[in-house]
């Protein structure tokens, strides 16, 4: 059966007050002593690290990671969110969203404090119980990773809230709060099980702690920490342990591409879990029908319209931008699976079709990844069981390609054997054949093969959550933010020039978001990041 991390009531229910930090809010967890005992106890603790990646309000993997939180030149919101919304970046210290965000993460931070705390002084006797202390320090470095991509600098707490009393932090600097999270993936490494014995990819294995470690790696060679454009000595050396990691990955043979693109998502659509090619992904679990109350909205929100339950409602409020349609050539296969050719359409005596879009219809068009018409069991309108991944062994090629490239200054048949196996899967060729239709051509130069490794990203992970976190490490974010709304306000469709909102309302201030005011309020040691 496959391994779900479930909800499993393991404790008292946090109470958020209004009058406290949310740092130093009372902890969610029964009595230390009374507890992590049996393996059990410390599996049910773990599940309860796990489930705020899900955060069922919709502010983390759930919905808003991947959807209005990760706002790009991927997509656009529908008319009715074209002003005053977060969607179109219209937000401010006071927003509800932010606010939870903030909160949930510091939720993951605070339980893996607790088990962590808890499994050091323990004699751990079995490699589950390792495992469970390697995953705690692996998701306490993934939440703090999250929590410094999207705030910054923030307070660095590594000891679980134990007293309402517990002094306030202030904000820590930037490198410490990365090495920490380095730190953490190391101790995560040694402890963690293969994927293989975790039959599973929601929970994180050594190849995952490996995947993410570089991805983590790759985002310090860049912004904030360096200049992206001439990377220093420490760059550098980061873009070189980036590289060992993924040769670690690659070299372990426990992954490998999925050799058809839109099965990847049709496997999670049908919940098959695909441990060769998704190497870490959220568990979403339920649909809301019943006790569960795991589930996400992967295939509403970012869904195929459809107003039909049957086979699986989505209103399709998020809408492709032609930018990313014209990325992908014709004889790319992933374009007509990322971006919806169809939507369905119900008539007044209730049948439903499917309507295929015209040429012209690209601004109309939806994300089509997950599609809920391969959904099986009882369909719920707004919520389905659909996992998210985190890191496919795609990433891991392409990221390997790109650390080559900056770290030898171009680059090498490695680099080009790398993309270009992500490249003829996407043109439904041999992985490990040359072909002259996909493949790029020798003798780039170091700018040529980074550009190219920058579109095939935008290309392979649309809708991923990713795009917006590529253009931010590159020191891009705010430049192609403006330039694609000035492409839409000049090119689009009288109707659609409003997508071109959340690209005018961009500023440098947009590239992290503000600190809370819930926390502003009553920690006085906290300051506010720029521009708010």
């Amino acid at each position: 059966m496959t391994y779900r991390i479930k909800n499993i009531a393991i404790g008292l229910a946090a109470v958020a007050l209004s009058s406290c930090s949310f740092l130093e809010t009372e902890p969610d967890f029964v009595t230390p002593d009374e507890y992590y005992n049996t393996e059990l106890e410390m599996q049910q603790a773990l599940n309860g690290i796990y489930n705020r990646l899900i955060d069922t309000n919709g502010r983390m993997y759930s919905r808003a990671l991947f959807s209005y939180f990760a706002l790009s030149d991927e997509f656009f919101y529908l008319e009715q969110f074209s002003v005053n919304n977060i969607r179109v970046q219209v937000y401010d210290a006071a927003s509800l969203d932010i606010g939870r965000f903030w909160e949930v993460l510091y939720e993951g931070v605070n339980r893996a404090n607790l088990l962590i705390a808890n499994l050091e002084n323990k004699e751990l006797d079995t490699a589950n119980k390792k495992a469970y202390l390697g995953e705690a320090y692996f998701m306490r470095g993934y939440y703090y990773f999250i929590l410094t991509t999207f705030f910054g600098e923030v307070p660095l707490k590594l000891q679980p809230t134990t007293d309402a009393n517990d002094a306030y932090l202030a904000k820590s600097p930037l490198q410490d709060i990365y090495d920490q999270i380095v730190k953490d993936m190391k101790a995560a490494e040694d402890l963690v099980l293969d994927i293989d014995v975790l039959g599973s990819n929601e929970r994180i294995s050594k190849t995952g702690v490996q995947a993410v470690l570089a991805r983590v790696y790759l985002k310090m060679a860049g912004y904030p920490l360096n200049d992206p454009e001439n990377p220093d000595e420490d760059a550098l050396e980061y873009y070189e342990e980036a590289l060992l990691l993924c040769n670690e990955v690659i070299s372990s043979g426990k992954h490998s591409l999925n050799t058809d693109y839109q099965q990847i998502f049709i496997n999670h659509v049908e919940e098959i879990n695909d441990l060769q090619e998704c190497i870490w992904e959220v568990g979403m679990y339920g649909n809301k029908i019943g006790s569960e109350d795991l589930a996400g909205s992967v295939g509403v929100e970012n869904g195929i319209l459809c107003r039909d339950q049957t086979i699986g409602y989505s209103g399709a409020p998020m809408r492709v931008m032609k930018k990313l349609y014209d990325a992908f050539a014709p004889e790319d296969l992933r374009r007509d699976w990322s971006i919806a050719t169809y939507r369905f359409v119900t008539d007044d005596e209730g049948v439903t079709t499917k309507q295929e879009y015209t040429s012209s219809q690209i601004y109309n068009r939806s994300p089509g990844k997950w599609r809920r018409e391969y959904e099986t069991g009882t369909k719920a309108q707004y919520y389905t069981g659909i996992n998210f991944p985190l890191m496919r062994y795609s990433d891991v090629l392409l990221m390997k390609a790109e650390a080559i490239n900056e770290s030898l200054g171009g680059p090498n048949s490695e680099a080009y054997t790398a993309i270009n196996q992500v490249r003829r899967r996407a043109y439904g060729v041999d992985i490990n054949t040359p072909n002259t239709l996909c493949d790029l051509p020798e003798g780039l130069s170091r700018e040529e093969f980074r550009d190219s490794v920058k579109t095939e990203r935008f290309r392979e992970f649309c809708f991923e959550g990713q795009r917006k976190l590529d253009l931010i490490r590159w020191g891009e974010y705010v430049d192609v933010m403006h330039e694609t709304a000035a492409d839409i306000q000049a090119t689009a469709p009288s109707s659609f020039k409003y997508a071109a909102n959340a690209g005018l309302n961009t500023t440098s201030r947009n590239v992290l978001f503000p600190i809370p005011n819930t926390e502003l309020t009553v920690n006085k040691l906290m300051t506010q990041n720029p521009g708010y």
